[in-house]
């Protein structure tokens, strides 16, 4: 019996190393700026997700008009849940903001 190769177990994996290259070396090229970059980008991504939940919670209200209490909760919860998501994104996008101003003020 012959034994395959290794190499061959990371010939799936490859796309994705080629679709994240391109970005990490645009952030190791750009530093502290591309920190900022990357926390802009994320609260951008935290507000969009939070405008959708509250589409989406919109959407159902409007369109099944005078719902069950219980159809209303599920709604209520799920736009709660969303908006939580968002923060923790935008708070995380602020987080990186003020890392990138630090790392550049203080590394000069």
């Amino acid at each position: 019996m012959r034994k395959q190769s290794e190499a061959l177990l990371l010939v799936p994996l490859l796309p994705i190393f080629l679709a994240g290259l391109f970005p990490m070396l645009i952030l190791a090229l750009l530093g502290f700026a591309g920190l900022g970059l990357l926390g802009i980008l994320f609260i951008c991504a935290g507000l969009s997700d939070a405008l959708d939940a509250h589409n989406d919670f919109n959407q159902h209200i409007i369109v099944e008009g005078h719902a069950r209490r219980a159809e209303h909760a599920i709604h209520a919860a799920d736009l709660h849940s969303a908006i939580r998501s968002a923060t923790g994104m935008r708070m995380a996008g602020a987080a990186l903001i003020v890392a990138s101003l630090c790392g550049l003020f203080y590394s000069g």
